[in-house]
């Protein structure tokens, strides 16, 4: 039995004593940044995993450092990881989530109130998966499609591979992966479920496990 716990935060203030904890790499992602919502976000992803990861592997959150190493480039901006641990970061709106257990995992949260156009749903999901969306209203459908692209993201975040892996290569039956033409994906050896981070978003979460696994969703505050 594997147990994956999720966290979910309100974005924090951009204030010191958040900041002085993120490292250089960190603190140069957090600057380029236009947006102030955007920089909070990612601060926020930072901190809570820094505290909730430090708090198991016996580390102050200032003592956590997390390699960021893109495999394509090698620039600081790709996937955190740290030894001993496996944990996956995600924001939208005013939600931002963290996943830890101890095989590979993908978190995905994501508002449901966008609009969710033919285009995007064409390049998202299959035929299948688009006729479950007809006869629904604007906003039932932008609900039910981005429940589909939480799903897909987290599979594809439990990879490593993010988007290399195609959206419409992986079918859905609900949250179980059906089908995957992508190597990196076997629904024999892959768990998902559905999370609820709140009114108004969507999320789900992916691990790459033949295990029963046992979730937990808690609410974290600094």
């Amino acid at each position: 039995m594997i147990e994956c716990a999720i966290w979910w935060a309100a974005p924090l203030p951009n204030d010191p004593e958040y900041l002085t904890l993120l490292d250089e790499p960190e603190q140069g992602r957090h600057r380029a940044y236009r947006l102030e919502i955007d920089q909070r976000r990612f601060l926020t992803g930072r901190v809570m995993a820094k505290t909730v990861l430090g708090e198991r592997l016996g580390l102050s959150a200032q003592e956590v450092r997390f390699d960021a190493t893109c495999d394509d480039c090698g620039k600081p901006h790709g996937k955190p990881r740290i030894k001993g641990v496996e944990f996956s970061i995600s924001h939208s709106g005013d939600r931002i989530g963290l996943a830890v257990t101890t095989a590979p995992v993908g978190l995905d949260v994501e508002t449901e109130n966008r609009k969710a156009d033919d285009s995007l749903i064409s390049y998202a999901l299959n035929e299948a998966e688009q006729k479950a969306l007809n006869g629904l209203s604007a906003a039932e459908r932008a609900s039910a499609f981005f429940q589909y692209w939480t799903r897909k993201e987290a599979l594809m975040k439990a990879t490593g591979k993010g988007l290399k892996i195609p959206l419409q290569s992986i079918t859905l039956d609900g949250a179980r992966l059906a089908a995957s033409t992508h190597a990196a994906l076997n629904p024999n050896s892959t768990w998902l479920q559905d999370l609820t981070p709140g009114e108004g978003y969507r999320a789900a979460v992916a691990i790459l496990t033949t295990e029963n696994v046992t979730t937990t969703e808690t609410n974290w505050h600094p």
